[in-house]
């Protein structure tokens, strides 16, 4: 008996992903990185070398990590900023010139990457087994898009509504 695919099995990275992919470089400052987030209402970006080579991710989970419990010095700063009232801008404006973290120190690596020929059932597997939202899509090493799990999941409702209709 010939076992029959399903059109979710068939799927590959490059029928779903995104192509407009952003990307910032090692050394983008965190100011940069969190401005382009918040302009393209997305949560994370490959950092791409010159060449245009996956280095890593970095989310913004990863750019609110200095500000999490292994930085309680930090919180306590800013909370006595923010206690200070009207005198808070421009402290704030020094500490964002002196804060000079880049993507480099703050990005999850090395990056998780698929090729644009993976099937969607892999590209599931994989971001579960590695406990990430998004994977950079490559072609012959070069980034060409990016598949998030909500990607996957519109995919799959696709595919369902489309055997349902079958029926």
């Amino acid at each position: 008996m010939t076992e029959t695919l399903s059109t979710a099995e068939t799927v590959t990275a490059a029928a779903i992903m995104t192509r407009d992919v952003a990307t910032v470089r090692p050394d983008d400052p965190v100011a940069k990185i969190a401005r382009l987030l918040t302009e393209r209402g997305i949560s994370a970006v490959p950092v791409c070398d010159a060449d245009g080579a996956v280095l890593g991710m970095i989310s913004e989970g990863d750019l609110m990590r200095p500000f999490g419990k292994e930085h309680a010095w930090r919180r306590d700063w800013w909370l006595n900023l923010l206690s200070e009232g009207h005198d808070l801008a421009p402290e704030f404006l020094d500490y964002i010139r002196v804060d000079q973290r880049h993507a480099r120190d703050l990005m999850a690596a090395p990056a998780i990457t698929a090729p644009d020929s993976m099937a969607l059932p892999e590209l599931a597997d994989l971001l579960a087994q590695h406990h990430i939202k998004r994977v950079p899509i490559l072609h012959d090493g070069k980034l060409v898009g990016i598949v998030s799990r909500a990607d996957i999941i519109r995919a799959l409702a696709k595919d369902a509504a489309e055997a349902h209709r079958a029926g």
